[in-house]
């Protein structure tokens, strides 16, 4: 059983940075796409991105494109999200995901784990 625990969430200020972990236990993270959703008060769940450690290759939502970074650690097997340059509608929480490798957006989530809560604010 996967089990994925994000950490590194908390409250900072717009244009300042946040780096989000995600630990994977269970499986080493290059037999899924590991990837990051959010969802924030009143809105839908929005994928946001997705990373297949082997390819190399990330997507990534056009609203955090050149802004955020994904990453991942295979000795740790953590992946990481990097957020620059935040803004307030980045509030949210976020959650991590492990989907198979055919899916490149993580669309289809098979583990998710508990997420963690992000506030954007001045």
């Amino acid at each position: 059983q996967l089990q994925l625990v994000e950490s590194g969430g908390g409250s900072v200020q717009p244009g300042e940075s946040l780096r989000l972990s995600c630990v994977v236990s269970g499986s080493p993270i290059e037999r899924y796409n590991i990837g990051w959703f959010r969802q924030a008060p009143g809105k839908e769940r929005e994928g946001i991105s997705c990373l297949h450690i082997n390819l190399k290759t990330a997507y990534y939502m056009y609203s955090v494109t050149g802004r955020f970074t994904i990453f991942g650690d295979r000795a740790k097997n953590t992946v990481y999200l990097q957020m620059n340059r935040v803004k307030t509608e980045d509030t949210a929480v976020y959650y991590c995901v492990a989907a198979p490798l055919n899916e490149p957006q993580c669309a289809r989530g098979d583990y998710w784990g508990q997420g963690t809560q992000v506030t954007v604010s001045s």
